[in-house]
């Protein structure tokens, strides 16, 4: 990812709607999993370390991040309390031998070209009945300059990553769509964007009132995607069971 990008995520995912709606339905999402007790958590591709703490409420939280920079702000912001470590997707990963109840790999897989490869060397560190929880953006044609500052490959369609993680080798436990309540809204942005060629946005936090408006709406689908499937959205969820 743009090395400008990680420095605007440090500061905006205490705060920013979207991080914390994001959190909020993952959180949710996870309660339903009954993790065991002391249960092991690998977050892979943990960024600066904006849902380590919220992971750490469901077990043993420990983390993968590539970027120097990103482990550098994730440690400072946690003070140091997850074990964080380097590594590179899909030929570089650490914890070889240890095993893993829930790993997580929270808008990541975009940034992957073998993405395929990286669900299929990713599977070793399940435990067995373990879970992969994943999100990636969703669609194609929303692509615009803010995918090219954060080195996105690529936006997913729900029939390309079920056929990607049926090809690695899982089972498909939940397949859903999410942020659909402020969907309308914003392909009507994105798509004005696109067409009048603006920069990418970035990471700045909306006025209070604004952000905790569209935080509260988006929050509101952790109720719905623990639930149902939702048929349309800008980005996608995913849980995968290993096949044995």
């Amino acid at each position: 990812m743009n090395p400008d990008a990680y420095v605007e995520m440090a500061h905006a995912e205490a705060s920013h709607w979207w991080f914390c709606g994001r959190r909020a339905i993952l959180s949710h999402l996870i309660d339903s999993f009954d993790l065991p007790a002391h249960a092991r958590i690998l977050e892979v591709g943990a960024g600066t370390g904006g849902n380590l703490e919220m992971l750490s409420a469901f077990g043993r939280v420990s983390a993968i991040e590539m970027d120097a920079t990103a482990r550098s702000l994730a440690t400072g912001k946690t003070d140091g309390r997850f074990d964080i470590r380097p590594g590179v997707l899909p030929r570089e990963i650490p914890f070889a031998g240890e095993k893993f109840e829930l790993v997580c790999l929270f808008d990541v897989l975009e940034h992957i070209d073998a993405d395929v490869e990286t669900l299929i060397a990713i599977k070793p560190l399940l435990a067995d009945g373990g879970r992969v929880l994943i999100t990636v953006p969703a669609h194609q044609w929303l692509w615009t300059a803010h995918d090219a500052f954060l080195h996105h490959k690529r936006r997913y369609s729900m029939s390309d990553l079920r056929s990607k993680a049926v090809s690695a080798g899982y089972a498909i436990a939940k397949l859903s769509y999410f942020n659909s309540l402020l969907f309308p809204i914003a392909v009507t942005e994105r798509l004005a964007d696109k067409w009048l060629g603006k920069s990418p946005p970035g990471a700045n936090v909306p006025a209070n009132i604004l952000n905790r408006l569209l935080g509260w709406i988006f929050g509101l689908e952790r109720f719905l995607v623990r639930r149902v499937n939702l048929p349309v959205g800008l980005s996608i969820v995913c849980v995968l069971k290993a096949e044995r």
